[in-house]
């Protein structure tokens, strides 16, 4: 499997912090990804990258598409049914289709939505885009620290942390390793939400069966320089402390579909698995 594999994750992409400076030389996670969402927002390194990838995988086109259709489903249900006004979208990416704030302002106009990512291409495209928009901004920041995170002025701007919110980590987790503590990240999220929050997470699964799987966790580091497949038990462990909606932790496509499943055995159906829980 190429070094090359997979750096189209939604989530960081170097170990340096966010920078005014965009090297369009080098290709992003968050750009490479809009690639795999037959996005515009992105160059000759991104889409070179995507080609490479598919080239060796072509399942991750898929892979992507699952993880864009979840998040679709967590936004519109937490909006709908569960009244979440607030969203806290970290390591969003680039705007594309159907962002966040969009699926959640189809359920409560009045929605608010932050998207941080660490990637400075996000703001500048997220500013143009949503440039009409007050209930929306784009926040360039590292996760890692999530204090600064949530004392950034434009997240207090919009979210406030007395009320319940959705804290959205969705395929931003396998970017850390384990010594950058990311079970502290969500323990450190968890403790600054109020009772009734909800937290969605989605993570690359060690799969027993494919090697891809262990593979994986090679190619991240290779390209990435960071990157961790975990097991479902370990995912289980992000959501300590919560209470998980049904059905639980399970591969992407599993999660409340809306319409049947008719494979969920594939790799591309089980590359990832994701859960939603609420804060009680």
């Amino acid at each position: 499997m190429s070094s090359d594999h997979l750096s189209w994750a939604r989530g960081r992409e170097s170990r340096t912090g966010p920078s005014a400076d965009l090297d369009t030389g080098v290709p992003t996670a968050a750009r490479v990804y809009d690639v795999m969402l037959d996005g515009k927002d992105n160059y000759a390194v991104d889409r070179a990258v995507a080609e490479a990838s598919l080239a060796v995988m072509p399942e991750l086109k898929e892979i992507a598409i699952h993880n864009r259709a979840i998040l679709h489903r967590v936004v519109r249900h937490l909006a709908a049914e569960e009244g979440i006004t607030q969203f806290l979208d970290l390591g969003s990416g680039l705007p594309t289709a159907r962002n966040t704030h969009e699926v959640a302002q189809e359920a409560n106009p009045e929605a608010r939505v932050v998207y941080v990512d660490i990637d400075p291409i996000v703001l500048a495209h997220g500013r143009a885009i949503l440039a009409n928009d007050d209930n929306t901004r784009v926040v360039t920041a590292d996760i890692r620290e999530p204090q600064r995170v949530l004392a950034h002025p434009d997240t207090r701007a919009l979210i406030d942390f007395d009320q319940p919110v959705c804290v959205i980590l969705c395929g931003i987790l396998h970017h850390l390793l384990d010594e950058e503590d990311p079970r502290g990240i969500v323990d450190a999220l968890r403790e600054a939400v109020a009772p009734g929050s909800f937290f969605f997470i989605t993570n690359f699964t060690r799969l027993g069966d494919a090697p891809e799987s262990a593979e994986l966790e090679k190619v991240l580091l290779s390209q990435l320089g960071t990157g961790r497949v975990r097991t479902p038990q370990e995912l289980a462990e992000f959501f300590t402390g919560l209470e998980l909606l049904t059905p639980g932790i399970v591969p992407l496509p599993l999660w409340r579909p809306d319409e049947p499943v008719t494979d969920a055995t594939s790799i591309a159906a089980r590359f990832m698995t994701g859960g939603v829980g609420r804060k009680n």
